[in-house]
């Protein structure tokens, strides 16, 4: 692919940027409706693929119609009717061809309608699944057509794309539309894969030659029967591994750029992590050994190190966080550690406080909690480097937050940051060089999903627990079993245990949940535990209260600590054994890992009870089913992932999730694994895509991604 100009590309997107109203029949009415379904443009509509087509090289005869597969059929209609009256009505037909007939059936929508559009005596072509009702084959709510409206001989017009509703419009009338945005689009579409790239795809090289054939073919394929499926598939991978190729490139593009800007060379003595490890009653595990080794290694160059340090709820990642700030400490730099709670800042800034006890390690706490005059102290002795290590939330990225020599940024539980706040953290200590960045989460991440969101950090993964750690025993606990369960508590708290009670989510609402956490603390206090303390925790008190409230669970004050999902990460109480999760099925799997990894974390046997709630969806108990039978992180991170989906799993505040067009990261998973090798392929030989052929690459890409990924290379 020699391209010499980037003109032709520039045209391109000038077409793909085309507002449907410039094709015929998108008024200014259709366009509203097609923009409610985010449809602007005729990029927009390329990617808008049918969610099925109607193969009209295989339609059968009624007669040959099997109940339980889905068909198209054609036949001539000879009744429609209501029957029945008030809320038993239901429309009926019945379709014949020469061979046979076959029952259609409508139990919802608008009768007066359908009775207009289709009169007795038209053909029909249609499409449904077939069932049997009282011997006779029927389809229920089929998808019809009159065939003189939109029907041609299969020999041009074989198969029929079948595309997701958009009101008011007919799928004809959508046809028409989409036929002149695919001829467009494809007219003007060019390759952006080198040809060294398309040779790792794995794909037969005439599905490359040529990217309009691609976009007809997706939307309007010229064959049926056998070869229907292979064609859209060998197209729709081709579109895929495209846009997967780019985002990958410019991952690539973002870690050498991070790479490019001079970046903090520790030269630690090892004094302090020795006398630090030295303290410790346990050795360190394997994993967190192996783990230390790859991020020494990292900040000992001179490039910065970008990190994602992945482990499974206590697992040791937070003491491998502290030793790394010690290496940054030992150098004569400032470590910083940002986490997304005040909850878990504090605990953080606890456990922290205890282990460096001893140590001439300064360290300080700094949330949306701390008083004026302790945060003007805290930025001072931050300004002229005499703290060592800060801890805290957002607050360290507020403005005026300005350290003296930043070596080291730790961002805790990242999948609840953007992207951006990790720069914005970052710049907070460039004096020429950029400081190393440590990435935790203990939310295993899919392999899938952490190439795009996570895609420019290098992977270190605790997969080994430490001595002594027990799995959590989980059980389904429906409402008749609810009396048991308070009462294995009570056992448990006369042994001198305690218990854990989380708060149902009810919705995103802060209020909600401050009332619902008050409540159940009452009803537990009240009606349940009357000969035990009940204590109450969640994110609207103030910091004096809430650690008042650790406090007091930490210290066996009281057995029972009722609390909203504040206490999902960091919260480490060891003489805890019980987790309680009211209404379990409105949690999502990974959330739910972590509340029940707030206890077992002494040694002693544990239990989480997931309260099941009296209306329980199929998927909620399929979440449920999935934590009852296993504790391993990683399988429940993707069952997490193939049932929520990436964008929920996340969580909303995640500003990093790519947003594809086409892919699919829960269906196209292994094509990221190609297209990570394509990209790599093509800047081994290029860098910096200066090349003039790919020019046009490197163009695209800072186009699409450079503000969502926030590109730190230049040209």
């Amino acid at each position: 692919m020699a391209i010499t100009d980037l003109d032709r590309y520039r045209q391109m997107v000038t077409v793909m940027d085309t507002p449907l109203t410039a094709l015929k029949g998108v008024g200014p009415k259709v366009f509203a409706r097609f923009e409610k379904k985010g449809l602007r443009t005729i990029g927009d509509a390329l990617a808008y693929l049918p969610y099925r087509y109607e193969d009209r090289t295989t339609i059968k005869p009624l007669n040959e119609l099997i109940p339980g597969e889905a068909a198209t059929f054609k036949g001539v209609l000879k009744r429609l009717e209501v029957r029945g009256y008030r809320k038993r009505r239901v429309l009926e037909g019945l379709l014949v061809d020469e061979r046979g007939s076959l029952q259609l059936k409508w139990f919802r929508g608008n009768f007066e309608w359908l009775l207009k559009k289709y009169k007795e005596g038209e053909e029909l072509i249609g499409y449904g699944a077939v069932g049997v009702f009282a011997g006779r084959k029927e389809v229920v709510h089929p998808e019809l057509e009159l065939v003189e409206e939109d029907y041609s001989a299969s020999e041009t017009d074989p198969v029929i794309p079948v595309y997701s509703e958009v009101e008011g419009v007919h799928q004809r009338q959508l046809r028409r539309i989409m036929k002149q945005a695919v001829e467009s689009g494809a007219k003007a579409r060019a390759a952006l894969v080198p040809p060294k790239a398309q040779a790792l795809s794995g794909l037969d090289p005439r599905w490359w030659d040529s990217p309009g054939r691609i976009w007809r073919e997706l939307h309007f394929p010229s064959k049926g029967g056998e070869d229907l499926q292979k064609i859209v598939t060998g197209c729709r991978h081709v579109a895929v591994l495209e846009e997967f190729f780019l985002l990958q490139v410019a991952l690539l593009l973002k870690k050498s750029g991070d790479e490019s800007v001079g970046g903090v060379r520790h030269s630690p003595t090892y004094t302090l992590v020795k006398k630090l490890l030295a303290s410790l009653d346990y050795e360190l595990t394997g994993a967190q050994r192996r783990v230390l080794s790859e991020i020494r290694s990292d900040m000992e160059k001179p490039s910065p190190m970008h990190r994602l340090l992945q482990g499974d709820v206590g697992s040791g990642k937070t003491l491998v966080a502290l030793n790394s700030a010690l290496l940054a400490v030992e150098g004569g730099y400032q470590a910083a550690l940002m986490a997304p709670t005040e909850v878990l800042a504090e605990q953080h800034f606890k456990n922290i406080s205890a282990l460096l006890s001893g140590l001439p390690v300064n360290v300080k706490l700094l949330t949306g909690s701390t008083s004026a005059s302790e945060r003007e102290s805290i930025l001072g002795d931050l300004a002229t480097g005499d703290i060592d290590l800060l801890v805290g939330t957002h607050a360290l990225i507020v403005e005026d937050v300005s350290f003296s020599r930043l070596g080291l940024i730790v961002v805790d539980e990242q999948h609840r940051f953007g992207v951006m706040q990790r720069v914005k953290l970052a710049e907070k200590g460039r004096t020429g060089e950029l400081p190393d960045t440590l990435v935790m989460t203990a939310t295993p991440i899919p392999r899938s999903l952490s190439m795009t969101v996570y895609g420019d950090l290098d992977l270190s993964v605790i997969d080994e627990m430490p001595p002594g750690r027990r799995p959590v025993a989980t059980k389904i606990i429906k409402e008749r079993g609810r009396k048991a369960v308070f009462e294995f508590v009570r056992e448990e708290a006369k042994k001198g245990r305690q218990a854990y009670v989380v708060c149902p989510l009810v919705e995103e609402s802060e209020k909600v949940e401050l009332k619902a956490a008050v409540e159940t603390a009452e009803y537990f206090a009240r009606e349940v535990f009357l000969d035990l303390n009940v204590g109450l925790l969640h994110g609207r008190m103030r910091g004096a209260e809430k650690a008042e409230a650790l406090e007091a669970f930490a210290s066996g004050k009281t057995q029972v600590l009722v609390s909203t999902t504040v206490i999902e990460v960091g919260i480490d109480v060891p003489n805890a054994t019980v987790m309680l999760v009211e209404h379990a099925e409105r949690f999502g799997l990974s959330q739910l890992h972590q509340l029940r990894g707030r206890v077992g974390r002494g040694g002693n046997e544990s239990w989480c009870f997931l309260l099941a709630g009296a209306n329980v969806s199929e998927d909620g108990w399929q979440r449920l089913r999935v934590m009852e039978d296993t504790n391993d992180g990683f399988r429940i991170s993707e069952e997490d992932l193939r049932i929520r989906g990436p964008g929920d799993m996340l969580g909303t505040r995640q500003s990093g999730l790519p947003d594809f067009q086409i892919g699919n990261i829960l269906r196209d998973g292994p094509l990221l694994e190609v297209a990570r090798r394509m990209a790599h392929a093509v800047l081994d030989d290029d860098p910096s895509l200066g090349s003039q052929p790919n020019l046009v690459i490197k163009w695209v890409v800072e186009r699409r991604w450079s503000s969502k990924l926030s590109l730190l290379y230049s040209g």
